[in-house]
């Protein structure tokens, strides 16, 4: 367990007790990381702040029911994101935006040309990515784009570590298809 995981469960604690400051820490923690995973799956910043509010109100609610020696609570707090997208999903019948990405923004190091070229490439990604199937969007979007590892994506995904490490190489390997076609196109 390193260290953050140590504070987690040691605010998470005093959150069950009733501490609500104490999940006012966790809140501030992962505010930010879990409000842009939903910017990423959803297709506006306000659904992602309405979503964003829900699971947090959804992990103070599910504080007594919190399972702390199976996962962490970033693992947790992540699923319950999840969830929360899948859910909204199913109620909006949409596919993954990941049209929020970031451009590149010009630096002292970049050409202007290079800039254009840089957000080309995004911008080609990006639209093949929306070709993928929603659970490879899934496994690429908690892989590269939060950065979780595979294990954490597993319990994220409710799937085996070994489930994750198969769906990320057929994803990568649909998504390197849907490329090459496009550059013979």
């Amino acid at each position: 367990m390193n260290k953050q995981d140590m504070e987690d469960t040691n605010l998470l604690a005093r959150a069950q007790a009733g501490d609500k400051d104490a999940f006012g820490h966790l809140y501030e923690r992962y505010l930010d990381d879990i409000y842009h995973y939903l910017f990423y799956r959803v297709s506006g910043e306000q659904d992602a702040e309405d979503l964003t509010e829900k699971v947090f109100l959804k992990a103070w609610r599910a504080l007594t029911s919190y399972p702390p020696q199976q996962i962490s609570f970033r693992v947790w707090i992540y699923r319950i994101a999840h969830n929360t997208a899948v859910d909204y999903y199913r109620t909006r019948k949409k596919t993954a935006d990941f049209d929020q990405l970031e451009e590149v923004q010009s630096d002292e190091m970049m050409r202007p040309e290079q800039v254009v070229s840089v957000n080309e490439r995004n911008h080609s990604l990006l639209e093949a990515i929306k070709q993928l199937k929603e659970d490879h969007q899934d496994v690429l979007l908690c892989r590269f784009v939060v950065e979780l590892t595979h294990l954490e994506t597993a319990a994220v995904m409710e799937r085996s570590e070994g489930a994750v490490r198969t769906l990320q190489f057929r994803a990568l390997d649909a998504l390197r298809k849907i490329l090459i076609l496009r550059e013979i196109n």
